[in-house]
């Protein structure tokens, strides 16, 4: 294609990782469509995300170049790919409040200067800010949103803390006259798509559903950081309000991550227990266990983001991108059920509807 989609990047975890090795071991299989929704989404190509900056703050990563930084520890999730250098040396970004009390055991952060970020994103000349800081980071997800505004670019919040779903936030991008959108990705098939369908398919099949709840357990750094329970208020909303819209009526339910178990890396297990009552108040009882490697769940969703937003900058819209959105993210704008939000990302990247 020749038309690179310029992103930056805020924090290299696991699911930083799988994104960049992804979009390059796809730029080398071209054959290879399993895990994108297209091949190529508005005249873009996997090949055409290009990395022009990132920021971290552990001293494993800070002044590496990122082809080294997304294979250092605490990192722990396999490898595709191996990705070359690539000429781009990962900055220090503010802490803030991104390192929790569990995770500041395990990561230290580096003594190097903190960088003034809105000028490496407009020095870089990035058209958009991928933020995929820990859970929990509330105040520190607002300050990389307000870098993105200042410095007039683009914004993908792959975690949940609300920003593209919060009318603040989408009235300020607005104004000034940029897109926006999230929040917190949703896999491929993960946990939470996998069990909003299925409460969708009870209810369309006129069960009533009595009860459910999800429990999630992983061993990489993002579940030894939700191991501070005060920093998952906005995850258990995440999760929960997107599995409820897909019932007109209350459902009790919980939902949220259970546990660390460190030596399963960065292998999620899910389990999900559906109870209701069908013709002739029945009972009917689902159990489902789900088991995936959980930052490539959600790699190929977030190219499918990036090549969405460069189209929404291309076309110069601005605000919330609610087709990308609901497709993508589990706290969007408006939620949908997953055929439907499948549907209008596609209707939106074909021209056929402005957002």
């Amino acid at each position: 294609m020749g038309k690179k989609i310029r992103i930056a990047i805020a924090c290299l975890g696991n699911c930083a990782s799988a994104l960049i090795q992804g979009a390059h071991y796809y730029s080398k299989n071209p054959q290879d469509t399993v895990g994108l929704t297209a091949y190529n989404i508005g005249g873009y190509e996997p090949r055409d995300v290009e990395v022009v900056a990132a920021f971290d703050v552990a001293d494993t990563k800070v002044g590496k170049d990122v082809s080294e930084a997304i294979f250092a520890r605490p990192n722990n999730t396999i490898t595709v790919a191996q990705v070359p250098q690539m000429g781009v040396t990962v900055q220090r970004g503010p802490a803030m409040d991104g390192v929790g009390r569990h995770l500041g055991q395990i990561v230290t952060p580096s003594k190097d200067q903190e960088v003034d970020v809105k000028k490496v994103l407009k020095d870089t000349e990035a058209e958009m800010l991928v933020n995929y800081l820990p859970v929990g980071s509330t105040n520190a997800v607002r300050y990389y949103a307000t870098q993105a505004l200042e410095a007039g670019i683009g914004f993908l919040n792959a975690i949940p803390v609300f920003i593209a779903s919060e009318p603040k936030w989408q009235q300020a991008f607005a104004d000034k006259k940029i897109p926006v959108a999230g929040d917190d990705v949703m896999s491929q098939l993960g946990a939470t798509v996998v069990h909003k369908t299925l409460i969708k398919l009870f209810v369309d099949r006129g069960v009533l559903v009595d009860g459910t709840y999800q429990l999630n357990i992983g061993g990489d750094m993002d579940f030894y950081n939700m191991l501070d329970e005060e920093r998952l208020e906005d995850k258990r909303i995440s999760k929960t309000s997107a599995v409820k819209a897909m019932a007109d009526y209350d459902i009790p339910m919980r939902i949220g991550p259970s546990d660390y178990v460190d030596f399963i890396d960065n292998e999620k297990i899910c389990y999900i227990n559906i109870e209701g009552k069908y013709f002739g108040k029945i009972p009917i009882k689902l159990d489902l266990k789900l088991k995936v490697i959980d930052a490539y769940n959600s790699a190929g969703i977030m190219i499918d983001a990036i090549r969405g937003l460069k189209v929404g900058l291309d076309r110069k819209l601005y605000g919330a991108m609610t087709s990308i959105s609901s497709y993508c993210f589990k706290h969007p704008p408006i939620q949908m059920p997953y055929t439907e939000a499948k549907k209008a990302f596609m209707e939106f990247v074909e021209g056929k509807r402005d957002r």
